[in-house]
């Protein structure tokens, strides 16, 4: 968890990132892999789509941020690509995903590290969203929309787990990050087998 501190401006916008990542990788703790891939909600989400679907997105954010951003028009293989992010494949595993995640993790965060707030930029297009051509930014409007990501899949993430067996997310945060039991809070016990139980 992101503790409050007096922090630069980009230290700020990661630190947050980082805390939404660990929502979102937190939210497989102690499922089976069968859980994992399941869809309680009206919706196709799972919890292993939202963490392929959210190491993909995070791929793409640093290299944008290291390389400048795509601004061209979307293929439609780049939107099939998309599509088939939400959803494991019959040969991923939650362990494969993982590690893709905590792989992506670590480029994106070191993206924003080495990125300039102010520099100019080049938001690319946003078709769901109206927006069919490049538009000119800051990158700090890229990075305020890295935490926009991260916090929305966090959030799909915590109900889905919330209706596969009632658990909150931020409780299994704190498990993850070793906190002590208290008046308000009692690690979680994963059962043996389950991913990372």
């Amino acid at each position: 968890m992101y503790q409050p501190a007096r922090d630069t401006e980009v230290d700020s916008l990661i630190a947050y990132v980082d805390q939404q990542l660990a929502a979102i990788r937190a939210a497989v703790f102690g499922l089976t892999e069968q859980q994992a891939r399941e869809t309680p909600c009206r919706s196709t989400l799972s919890i292993s789509g939202i963490i392929k679907h959210t190491a993909q997105g995070m791929r793409g954010a640093a290299a944008n941020l290291r390389d400048g951003m795509k601004v061209g028009a979307l293929t439609e293989h780049d939107f099939a690509r998309y599509l088939a992010g939400f959803a494991l494949t019959d040969d991923e595993t939650m362990a494969d995903v993982l590690a893709e995640f905590d792989a992506a993790r670590a480029e994106l965060l070191g993206a924003m590290t080495a990125s300039d707030s102010g520099a100019d930029d080049m938001a690319p297009p946003a078709p769901w969203q109206g927006i069919h051509e490049a538009r000119p930014i800051h990158t700090r409007y890229y990075l305020l929309h890295q935490v926009e990501e991260m916090a929305r899949h966090a959030g799909h993430a915590d109900i889905i787990r919330e209706q596969l067996d009632g658990e909150s997310v931020p409780r299994l945060v704190m498990t993850l990050e070793g906190a002590a039991a208290n008046a308000f809070f009692q690690p979680y016990k994963p059962a043996p087998g389950t991913i990372a139980g």
